[in-house]
């Protein structure tokens, strides 16, 4: 599948010429930004940077490292990382599912050519927090899916604090979760991709 890349160059501006004479070049940078799916390469950096998130506030992650490679081996098309300066800064893992709820095999599976994407995780690495990164990435994610033909919906889980969260995102709630880890129970929200044909034809897919 072809992957989406947006790329955010160093630029150098032309000199200003003043009576013929040029003057003092000044050079302006961006870091340079990417956007694109993981690859099992990538495995480690997207669980240092989960591990980090997660074991702080719940002394759990959503996925293991053996599980992070599972899904960015067999769906990789699921998947969004932004990079800076070639360094994972923040990630999305998805994979397929097939049914209407999730259930606690969504943890683990991948159904593949379904409709439905079920979001494992959504991480941004602890130097980047709060300077709106979560939300411009899932945004980037949700216009991604929009270009892939067969998919209808996102599907996730998240605690009651990062419900505003996904309804501001554009989520709904579907209730509370059937799935459970622990002692954490979760709300499911879902995302609507469907008629949504003017989006696709003017967001560049």
């Amino acid at each position: 599948m072809t992957q989406q890349r947006s790329n955010i160059s160093p630029f150098l501006l032309k000199p200003l010429l003043r009576g013929g004479i040029p003057s003092r070049q000044r050079r302006h940078t961006l870091p340079a930004s990417e956007f694109r799916n993981l690859t099992p390469e990538d495995a480690i950096s997207v669980f240092e940077i989960e591990r980090e998130a997660f074991v702080s506030v719940s002394g759990l992650c959503p996925l293991t490292l053996d599980e992070v490679l599972h899904f960015l081996s067999l769906c990789p098309e699921l998947s969004l990382g932004w990079f800076e300066e070639g360094q994972l800064v923040a990630f999305i893992i998805g994979s397929g599912w097939d049914k209407e709820r999730l259930s606690q095999d969504a943890l683990t599976t991948h159904v593949a050519g379904t409709p439905t994407v079920h979001i494992h995780v959504l991480s941004v690495h602890r130097h980047c927090r709060q300077q709106g990164k979560g939300s411009i990435l899932l945004w980037r994610y949700l216009q991604y899916l929009r270009c892939l033909p067969w998919m209808r919906r996102a599907l996730l889980v998240c605690e009651e604090f990062l419900v505003p969260f996904y309804l501001k995102a554009g989520f709904k709630e579907k209730g509370p979760s059937l799935i459970s880890v622990g002692h954490l129970q979760f709300t499911e929200m879902e995302y609507s991709l469907g008629g949504r044909a003017f989006e696709r034809r003017n967001s560049g897919c």
